[in-house]
């Protein structure tokens, strides 16, 4: 299993999953509220969901921007972005996204599969010889 060198790199890695689930939840839930808000004409619920549109476009670009740097330590191939490089040929995924699959793994298990190179990654800070 393969380690990471600084603990910045966790907490990168730890803010661009959470953005990446967030932003998942968020686009049903603005379609849900502003669908709805349409239907009954109530107007704080058609603001309300532009106002939660706005925020998956917020997250969507914070997102891209942290997520542009979180690499796997082996193939050094960003993980988190939106790479339209050809993927493994057991690279697994979650509602198909590989992406989705990897930033539901860094929230609960601390560790992920590279979609890349299929190599474990823990989230944990390597050893330096010396």
């Amino acid at each position: 299993m393969h380690r990471f060198h600084s603990k910045s790199v966790i907490a990168r890695f730890k803010i661009a999953s959470v953005l990446i689930c967030v932003k998942c939840l968020l686009v049903p839930a603005a379609a849900f509220v502003l669908g709805y808000g349409l239907f009954m004409n109530e107007h704080l619920l058609i603001f309300t969901g532009l106002g939660m549109a706005g925020g998956v476009v917020f997250l969507a670009i914070a997102g891209w921007i942290v997520a542009a740097r979180t690499r796997c330590p082996l193939c050094m191939t960003p993980v988190l972005a939106g790479q339209r490089c050809s993927k493994h040929r057991k690279a697994r995924t979650v509602l198909g996204s590989h992406r989705l699959r990897v930033a539901l793994a860094v929230v609960f298990r601390g560790s992920f599969y590279c979609p890349y190179c299929n190599e474990p990654s823990a989230l944990v800070i390597r050893e330096r010889r010396r």
